[in-house]
């Protein structure tokens, strides 16, 4: 079992974006598409206390996660790159 989490929606730009990163650098993640509706995005909210996504889950993250496309690659290129 991969170590990252990324809750995510196919379509989305941001998505689409941390995906592009993982991939670049080779990471194994394991990946949860979300429904459309912010409303049914009841595990994602219970994780994290929202419903937007991309979401990446990483234990080498002080809080465990980030919710920010922007953020998550940077993570991910001083953490894992």
């Amino acid at each position: 079992m991969a170590d990252l989490e990324l809750y995510d929606r196919r379509d989305c730009p941001y998505s689409k974006r941390v995906r592009a990163k993982l991939d670049e650098l080779g990471i194994d993640y394991e990946e949860t598409v979300v429904p459309d509706k912010h409303t049914e995005r009841e595990d994602v909210y219970e994780r994290t206390g929202q419903r937007g996504v991309p979401v990446l889950f990483d234990p080498h993250l002080e809080d465990g996660w980030l919710a920010d496309s922007e953020e998550i690659v940077a993570h991910l290129d001083r953490v894992h790159g």
